[in-house]
C-alpha cells in the first residue's frame, strides 16, 4: 500500500513536469515555434479543434510561422482563432494560408517573458510540494492505523522528499534552459 502511494505521487509529479514543458513550449522566445499555437482552437463546423489537427504549421523562416489548412475554406476561421487567442501577433491571410510574422523581442519583452516563465516554474514547484504533502498525510494515516511502523513512516517520508527534490531540480533546470533561450539575442 505505501509503495502504491509512492508510485501515484511519482506519476503526479511527472505529469506536473510534463505540463510545465507544454506551458514553456507555448511561451514565445526569440524564434517562431509551432507549439505556440497548441492552445489555439478553431471553430471547425461547430467543434473547437486545435490548429495542428486541421492544418499544417511550418516555419519558413526563423521568425515566421505559416499555417496552411487542409480545407481552404477554413483559412478565415484560422485567422479569427489566432486573433481571438490574443498572441500579440497579427495574422496575414494570403488566401491559401495564414502567415504569422514574429517581431524581434525587445529587452523589456524578454524580461517580462522571463517573469512569466518564472511564475509558471514556481506554480509547478508548489504543485510538487502539494503532492508531497498529500503523500505524507497518507503515510501518517497508515502509521496511525498501524498499517506501517514509525520507522517505515520515516523511510517513506524520506523517499517522497527525495522525489520532491529531484523534480524540483528538474523544474529549475527546465526554467534555466528556457530563460537562456528567451534572453539569447
Amino acid at each position: 500500500m505505501p509503495e502504491q502511494v509512492l508510485k501515484e505521487a511519482k506519476k503526479k509529479m511527472n505529469l506536473t513536469l510534463e505540463n510545465l514543458h507544454n506551458d514553456f513550449a507555448s511561451v514565445r522566445s526569440s524564434r517562431a515555434n509551432p507549439k505556440m499555437l497548441d492552445k489555439v482552437k478553431v471553430d471547425y463546423y461547430g467543434v473547437m479543434t486545435p490548429i495542428n489537427q486541421l492544418a499544417t504549421v511550418s516555419v519558413p523562416e526563423g521568425n515566421q510561422l505559416y499555417i496552411k489548412p487542409y480545407d481552404k475554406s477554413m483559412v478565415g476561421a484560422v485567422e479569427k482563432a489566432i486573433f481571438a487567442a490574443n498572441l500579440g501577433i497579427t495574422p496575414v491571410n494570403d488566401g491559401e494560408g495564414v502567415r504569422l510574422n514574429f517581431p524581434k523581442m525587445t529587452e523589456e519583452t524578454r524580461k517580462e517573458t522571463v517573469k512569466e516563465i518564472h511564475k509558471l516554474a514556481e506554480d509547478a514547484k508548489v504543485a510538487i510540494r502539494n503532492i508531497r504533502r498529500d503523500a505524507n498525510s497518507h503515510f501518517k494515516k497508515m502509521e496511525k492505523n498501524s498499517e506501517i511502523t514509525e520507522d517505515d513512516l520515516h523511510y517513506y517520508e524520506d523517499k517522497i522528499q527525495e522525489m520532491t527534490d529531484d523534480h524540483t531540480d528538474k523544474i529549475d533546470t527546465v526554467y534555466e534552459e528556457k530563460k537562456e533561450e528567451i534572453m539569447k539575442i
